[in-house]
């Protein structure tokens, strides 16, 4: 698949098949996080890889009518790192760090979704609850929950705006 295509037929999955990643799939995930950009090189986000199932509960209790995310038999947390991002200031901690594991995750579920798995971005959760979960250092702030499995359901393509409405050129 072309990258557009890749990028055009990922779906959120939320249904996913009782069916392990292979260790070797699971490091080609890690491999697609660290290469995304990021504001000046700095780096400042952490993922954590969670297959334990009793935290996989406690993540999906911390994120409210997310019940899913236990399901899946990989679950990878996105942290900003505001220790590093301060390096920018404010805006570092309160912006690029955000925007660097953003783009990391996106790295991510595209990499999945070609290598046949699914993920689901979650943001509603308990950002307290899930770093107590996680042990997280105070530096560390969840920013997503994606859990990543087989696809058990094939989602119809969601409604997109017309380009028109969200792209305006000035020339």
């Amino acid at each position: 698949m072309s990258i557009l295509e890749i990028i055009k037929n990922r779906r959120s999955i939320r249904k996913f098949q009782r069916k392990e990643i292979q260790r070797e799939l699971i490091d080609k995930l890690g491999e697609a996080l660290i290469w995304a950009p990021s504001a000046g090189n700095l780096q400042s986000r952490k993922f954590y890889f969670v297959s334990n199932q009793k935290i996989k509960k406690e993540l999906a209790m911390a994120a409210p009518n997310q019940d899913f995310v236990a399901t899946a038999p990989l679950i990878i947390v996105g942290c900003t790192d505001e220790k590093t991002a301060l390096r920018y200031g404010e805006r570092g901690k309160n912006l690029y760090s955000i925007c660097d594991t953003a783009a990391s995750i996106q790295n991510m579920m595209l990499l999945a979704h070609n290598e046949g798995l699914g993920s689901c971005w979650v943001g509603t959760f308990n950002d307290k609850e899930v770093a107590k979960i996680l042990n997280l250092p105070e530096n560390l702030r969840p920013i997503a929950i994606i859990p990543i499995g087989y696809p058990a359901e094939k989602p119809s393509i969601p409604k997109r705006l017309p380009k028109t409405e969200l792209i305006k050129f000035k020339e």
